[in-house]
């Protein structure tokens, strides 16, 4: 459904992203794990079009900035945008109108309810609590009910009751057959709901495995997770990644890669809201 190959993004001569390949399987919750300044962020910038890059991306067989690619991919980014000056339900309104979406207002009306903010459609976005602000921004990435879903440190600022309600909606967007991307550095919200997991650490993959892969080594995905990104010096660290990543980087060689130049980004804030 997604591929990413051989992406690098720079920002002057740093690499915050350096030469990164993987693929989400259909149907299924990839989780990308890194500690703070791994380039989780970055990468999914670089998918959803915010930002420009080297190498290539494709949603379903299409470039991800082509419209064929935005129908299918939905974005909740880390940090909620929101606009002052409209309610909560002239934001899910917006939306729903930005996205041309038909037969949406009993789908606005149960995620609303889902998240505890059918009482409060008339607050304003600056009005609200940061968790409250944060729910709202699930509710905005979930209406349009993408069959590729991106979702950066969705958890963040969350209650227990709303992590929950957030972790079952995404098991039942798996059984329904939706692809999702879960950037995250809280390896404990997402422990139980994943079926492949990406390790990045200074802009590079270090480990990608599926959850049978793991469990077939014995292996907690905490503790991958700090094999992988903890203690090793930087020749032992890359030679340790190729036990974890070595059959994604050999099919990734023989694709051909479309590179785009580089330049300062800067993104609206509406546009990354939509």
């Amino acid at each position: 459904m997604l591929e990413i190959t051989h992406v690098t993004k720079r920002y002057g001569k740093e690499k915050a992203c350096d030469d990164v390949n993987f693929h989400l399987d259909p149907g299924s919750v990839t989780v990308l794990l890194g500690p703070n300044g791994a380039g989780k962020s970055t990468i999914m910038k670089s998918i959803i079009g915010f930002l420009k890059y080297e190498g290539n991306i494709t949603v379903a067989g299409h470039s991800n900035k082509s419209v064929e690619a935005r129908r299918i991919l939905g974005y909740i980014p880390e940090m909620p945008s929101l606009y002052p000056n409209l309610t909560v339900g002239e934001h899910m309104e917006f939306l729903a109108r930005a996205y041309r979406l038909k037969d949406y207002k009993d789908r606005k009306d149960d995620l609303l309810q889902t998240f505890e903010l059918e009482d409060k459609t008339k607050k304003f976005g600056d009005e609200l609590s940061k968790g409250m602000q944060q729910k709202l921004n699930l509710c905005l990435g979930l209406l349009p009910d993408p069959e590729i879903l991106l979702l950066d440190e969705p958890m963040i600022g969350l209650d227990p009751h709303a992590i929950k309600k957030l972790k079952d909606m995404i098991e039942d967007m798996r059984n329904a057959g939706k692809t999702m991307l879960i950037s995250t550095h809280i390896i404990d919200s997402v422990d139980m709901i994943w079926d492949r997991t990406i390790i990045m650490q200074h802009g590079q993959v270090r480990a990608n495995v599926t959850r049978q892969e793991l469990e077939s080594t014995g292996k907690t995905l905490e503790q991958l997770f700090f094999e992988v990104t903890e203690g090793l010096e930087e020749g032992q660290e890359k030679a340790g990644a190729s036990e974890y990543t070595g059959s994604e980087d050999e099919s990734n060689k023989e694709r051909e890669v479309r590179s785009e130049p580089d330049e300062k980004d800067s993104v609206d804030k509406s546009e990354e809201q939509l």
